[in-house]
């Protein structure tokens, strides 16, 4: 196991970035170099900020932000920064936003963002997924591979305060670090052999003793800097790309063939394992499933076991929805919004965080292998796509409505067979 990162989110303005940064990253080289003494591996010292729409008035002012913030944030040492997501009030922001983040993301190398498209109150916006959706094709046709869209991601019902990107971003208070754990490792480890309950409980057992040594590094740093809040352990078990590092490897230890029957069963098990570990948590804190992150779901995806779909189903009960999916080049507009617009529904319906990373790689077709030599990431297949995306009413509807239901005591009507009507 190792920190993937700690990430510490920060309130700019074009008037104080530098500064900010700078006194930020102070703060990260200290937490590292404490966590490092306690025996972690840190990767990664990250940067996020308030949504970019509070830290903005104009979109066309986030390309020269951008920049600035990412030339700040690596000249004080920090490996990645991200700007919190543009959340979309008006009917005519979507269309800015989205170019805008897709300009900013372009001019820079290590620069994150994403869009918020649905949440519980406002329901799930069709005008921004499809912005979003336009924004995706860019990135995919002006980088190599599509690789721009691995920094940019679209966003429903996620809460401020998770460290893990391109969703994370800053409630807009004081500073505030969390921690993102790269921990698929000891999944792998609790699950090989015994009873359901022996794994939970080693699971459970490994994970509030790694984590309560971090929670105590975490607060004994805030005790040192009184304007700084630990938000928590994101306790997502984040993969890595070899198979001792893949979650879905562990899951498979548990008796299925991931995609087959029981594999939502055998996640839904690890979530709620993860539910039951008693330590500070933020984020998401559940089963991360990045096609491209993990060696087995990737073979598994090239193997035909699982397809889009099934990552869609698997959203119900994970953690961080359709992650590092890769598409046909080809995949029209209408294709991306309607794999945005589902991701949303589910999180708003579900009341809970979802988000989507779609990676579209020009050049290839539907099934085709993959060639990325990015470090992080292990090759599979184009997802094959079974339609073009919604036309008609549900595209030309500026915003679904979607909203969970309070039953009450309501009951159904039972005609005199005994069936409900």
């Amino acid at each position: 196991m190792r920190l993937r990162a700690i990430t510490l989110g920060i309130s700019i303005t074009p008037q104080t970035l530098e500064t900010t940064v700078a006194k930020s990253a102070a703060f990260l080289a200290r937490s590292a170099a404490a966590f490092r003494a306690g025996g972690f591996e840190v990767d990664t010292l990250r940067l996020t900020t308030q949504p970019v729409d509070e830290a903005l008035d104009d979109p066309g002012a986030l390309v020269e932000l951008a920049r600035r913030l990412e030339a700040a944030a690596l000249a004080a040492g920090v490996d990645y920064a991200a700007l919190g997501p543009a959340r979309l009030a008006s009917p005519a922001a979507p269309l800015a936003w989205g170019d805008a983040l897709a300009d900013a993301l372009l001019a820079t190398e290590r620069l994150f963002g994403s869009v918020q498209i649905g949440h519980a109150e406002g329901g799930v916006s069709v005008v921004a997924a499809r912005a979003c959706a336009r924004a995706i094709q860019r990135l995919a046709r002006a980088t190599d591979h599509g690789m721009g869209n691995l920094r940019f991601a679209v966003q429903a019902c996620t809460p401020p305060g998770g460290p893990f990107f391109p969703t994370g971003y800053h409630d807009g208070g004081s500073p505030q670090f969390a921690l993102a754990l790269e921990a698929a490792d000891l999944a792998v480890a609790a699950f090989s052999a015994g009873t359901l309950a022996a794994c939970r409980d080693r699971l459970v057992a490994t994970l509030e003793a790694v984590g309560g040594r971090l929670a105590a590094i975490a607060h004994a740093l805030i005790r040192e800097e009184e304007e700084v809040r630990f938000a928590g352990i994101d306790l997502t078990l984040a993969p890595f790309p070899t198979p001792d590092r893949s979650i879905v490897a562990a899951l498979e230890q548990l008796g299925v063939r991931f995609g087959g029957p029981g594999t939502l069963a055998a996640v839904a098990f690890l979530a709620d394992t993860l539910r039951r570990v008693d330590l500070p948590r933020c984020g998401f804190s559940g089963v991360m499933l990045p096609l491209l992150e993990d060696s087995v779901l990737a073979e598994r995806h090239a193997e035909g076991t699982i397809t889009l779909d099934t990552l869609l189903l698997m959203s119900a009960v994970c953690g961080a929805g359709l992650d590092t999916i890769p598409l046909p080049g080809e995949t029209t507009e209408a294709q991306l919004t309607g794999i945005l617009l589902d991701v949303a529904a589910l999180a708003v319906l579900l009341e809970k965080p979802l988000t989507a990373r779609l990676l579209p790689v020009p050049g290839l077709g539907p099934g085709e292998r993959t060639r990325f030599t990015f470090p992080y990431f292990a090759n599979s297949t184009t997802a094959r796509l079974a339609a073009d995306g919604p036309a008609g009413t549900l595209a030309e509807t500026p915003t679904l409505d979607l909203r969970r239901q309070v039953r009450g005591d309501r009951r159904s009507e039972v005609d005199e067979s005994g069936v409900a009507r």
